[in-house]
């Protein structure tokens, strides 16, 4: 069964063309990259999925809901990391969390409980009591991760989530979130414009000016060569 599916979306700014008839759809528990360089309009298709634009034609349908005309029932099913943080670097970990959660309806015992479990499927539970603007930018990631678990959604949305971390850091994000649709059977969509944040294992989709080049997984996709050379080739970028 499809967790996310997208048909035929377009999208313009003004004579822009940011999506031209973008279509994909991912399966229950798997781990999609959206690789693609810059400005091919990875954000505007997020911006699609969230609900902060609106499409003027195509569909989009989130855990079986689709996003025109259920829309709330489709939002409540995602969970959302954007490449800007969003976190109040004031208030602790934890207290951004509580906040996420009251938003939810999700107060006492079940919002500390699920919380918690966030936290330690992060590793951020020993910092819970910490302030944001303390912390490295992994792990204010993690707990941007963490936050939009608490939820329970079937989907999850991440915009670029590793951009400005060092090698390590990408590498640990990277690893927490495959782990997260291998334990949860939770739906990914992961943007990206670095090829070895994919694994070969992964569901690929290939974006550039606004078309889809390839849907499949990356193995198939790349067939005999590294995934970074056919990538390169696909969009025009082998020197």
């Amino acid at each position: 069964m499809s967790a996310l599916r997208v048909s035929d979306l377009h999208y313009r700014y003004g004579s822009k063309v940011a999506l031209d008839g973008v279509g994909f759809s991912i399966d229950e528990g798997r781990f999609c990259a959206l690789l693609g360089p810059n400005g091919a309009g990875k954000s505007t298709l997020f911006s699609l999925l969230a609900g902060l634009l609106a499409a003027p034609e195509g569909g989009i349908a989130i855990a079986g809901h689709d996003m025109r005309t259920q829309p709330k029932a489709a939002l409540a099913r995602m969970g959302v990391v954007f490449q800007q943080t969003t976190l109040d670097l004031d208030l602790t970990v934890a207290q951004n969390l509580r906040y996420f959660a009251a938003l939810h309806g999700l107060t006492g015992r079940t919002a500390a409980s699920r919380i918690d479990e966030a936290l330690d499927r992060l590793d951020m539970l020993e910092r819970a009591s910490e302030k944001v603007r303390a912390l490295n930018g992994g792990h204010r990631r993690r707990t941007e991760i963490a936050r939009a678990l608490l939820h329970r959604p079937a989907v999850m949305l991440l915009d670029e989530p590793t951009v400005g971390l060092d090698a390590p850091a990408r590498a640990a994000i990277t690893n927490h979130v495959h782990d997260l649709c291998d334990d949860t059977q939770m739906t990914v969509l992961w943007a990206t414009h670095l090829t070895d944040e994919v694994r070969l294992t992964d569901e690929l989709v290939i974006l550039h000016k606004g078309k889809v080049l390839a849907s499949d997984t990356a193995h198939r996709i790349a067939g005999d060569r590294p995934l970074q050379a056919a990538f390169l080739e696909m969009v025009g970028e082998t020197g």
